[in-house]
């Protein structure tokens, strides 16, 4: 009888966490559909919005295994609700932003906060489920749940867009984090890591810095007439990033465990966890602004039309394990690439208009994100089977920091690539395709259309190239992925350790 309590309580405890999972994932997604219409009212410039997009995602990458290393310390409990009532403060603060820094601050600080989130669900799932098939069977719904919330986050803002303005797109996190705080301390039990190391704020400190650097140099390369700024932000950036390296190699318990790199199979999937994330990124950042701003589809129309991205990520997240007692899991995980370039290719045939240009879309995005499931399904397993058990824990953190990271990255660079093709189509008289809809608006009607059309014309060239990047990318990533050893199996008597405090 208390064994059974005990079960039904870890299952309530694990509805409780899919709701911070949930919204992680739906703050970085729900945006893209808000970007034009906060970008008008704010007047952002295509720079800010792409920090607008992306800022959230960087510090999310940035700081999810320091924010581990701090729940190990203080209790994941205790830092899953610090995070979760500063999360639904700063959702109030992003949903009523008066400008476009304002915005930026307030994403870049909800993803201080959605870092804490992140691990502290986990490494809380890992803990209440001792037995090997539960655990998997709960780190399932966990890994449904992101995907899903990647789905719901475009569809429920297009939604909401329709009938409320863009600030109630952050609102919604308000009391799903309520539920969280109330529920949480009587459902969730309270771990701490025996031997959790000091939390490296240096190290912190060097790697914000180094990629922040970085990311700024990259984006102001194409808007700055004289280059040096940006240029010197790079070199300062790389410079950053080696001191990041030499130090963490140096310590004794690394924030970023930089060894777990020379084993092969761990390197191969976390490269692949990456440039996916990168890929799917920039393809959806350009694919929903192609639906509104092209196609002339409204926000929720817009949002209907992009779920089978997110859902079929989903679908093929949930088949995974089905191919994997059919074939090498490396097998099912490159065949999914492949066919994840296979999608991306379809889009390059995508026009501005006509009878085809939205199934080819649709199909693309669902094909592409269909691909992907395996990887994100098998990954962390292949991950976590290539190091030794008491390295677990640092390589599933990893993972998970490689795969947000990649989706910042692709914010950025292929929205850099896309942004740099749409101006050189439209010979630098616009910067984005918002800011010609919008200068559209005071020019007679011929100088109108012509602007819109050759505007459209040129976002969706960019398009094309991201869609030609994108299936270069996965293509690579399945040729890499084959090269892998298969990952030995981890036992559940391999978990580490932990102190037990509360209920």
């Amino acid at each position: 009888m208390l064994s059974d309590l005990r079960v039904n309580r870890a299952w309530l405890g694990l509805i409780v966490l899919m709701l911070p999972t949930l919204l992680v994932a739906m703050d970085m997604t729900a945006l893209l559909l808000a970007l034009p219409r906060l970008s008008a009212d704010l007047g952002a410039t295509g720079v800010q919005q792409l920090w607008i997009s992306d800022s959230y995602g960087l510090m999310v990458a940035g700081l999810v295994i320091t924010m581990g290393t701090l729940g190990d310390r203080i209790g994941r409990r205790r830092l899953l609700m610090i995070g979760g009532a500063a999360f639904a403060v700063l959702s109030v603060v992003a949903a009523f932003a008066v400008g476009p820094l304002m915005l930026i601050v307030a994403r870049a600080l909800l993803g201080v906060a959605g870092a804490t989130l992140a691990p502290s669900t986990l490494a809380l799932i890992t803990n209440m489920f001792r037995d090997e098939r539960p655990r998997g069977q709960a780190i399932a719904v966990w890994a449904t749940c992101q995907f899903t919330g990647g789905a719901l986050g475009p569809v429920l803002a297009g939604f909401l867009l329709q009938r409320f303005w863009w600030g109630s797109v952050f609102l919604v996190a308000v009391p799903a984090m309520a539920v969280l705080l109330l529920a949480g301390p009587v459902l969730l039990p309270e771990f701490r890591g025996d031997r959790a190391g000091r939390p490296d704020l240096a190290g912190v400190g060097l790697s914000l810095g180094s990629v922040l650097l970085m990311i700024y140099g990259i984006k102001q390369l194409t808007v700055e007439s004289v280059p040096v700024v940006p240029a010197l932000a790079l070199v300062v950036g790389a410079a950053t990033g080696w001191l990041f390296v030499r130090r963490q190699l140096r310590c004794e318990t690394p924030l970023l465990d930089l060894r777990l790199l020379r084993n092969r199979p761990f390197t191969a999937v976390l490269v692949a966890l990456v440039f996916a994330g990168l890929a799917m990124a920039g393809t959806g950042l350009l694919v929903t602004q192609y639906l509104q701003s092209v196609l002339g589809f409204s926000p929720v129309a817009s949002a209907v039309l992009f779920a089978p991205m997110g859902l079929g990520v989903a679908v093929g997240t949930m088949a995974a394990p089905a191919l994997a007692r059919r074939m090498r899991q490396t097998t099912a995980i490159a065949g999914g690439l492949v066919g994840s370039a296979l999608g991306s290719l379809l889009l390059v045939g995508v026009g501005i208009g006509g009878a085809s240009a939205l199934p080819l879309v649709m199909t693309g995005i669902a094909v592409l994100a269909l691909g992907t499931g395996p990887l994100f399904a098998l990954g962390t397993g292949l991950v976590v089977g290539s190091v030794p058990p008491e390295r677990a824990g640092s390589a599933a953190s990893m993972s998970e920091t490689g795969n947000y990271f990649g989706g910042s990255l692709g914010f950025a660079l292929l929205g850099l690539v896309a942004a740099v093709i749409y101006r050189g189509r439209m010979h630098g008289t616009s910067d984005s395709l918002a800011g010609a809809v919008a200068t559209s608006r005071h020019l007679p009607a011929g100088r109108r259309a012509e602007l819109l059309h050759t505007a459209r014309e040129a976002f969706t060239s960019s398009l094309h190239v991201t869609g030609l990047t994108a299936a270069v990318l996965f293509a690579g990533l399945a040729v890499l992925t084959l090269t892998m050893r298969p990952a030995a199996r981890t036992t559940p008597a391999a978990l580490p350790d932990y102190e037990t405090t509360g209920a």
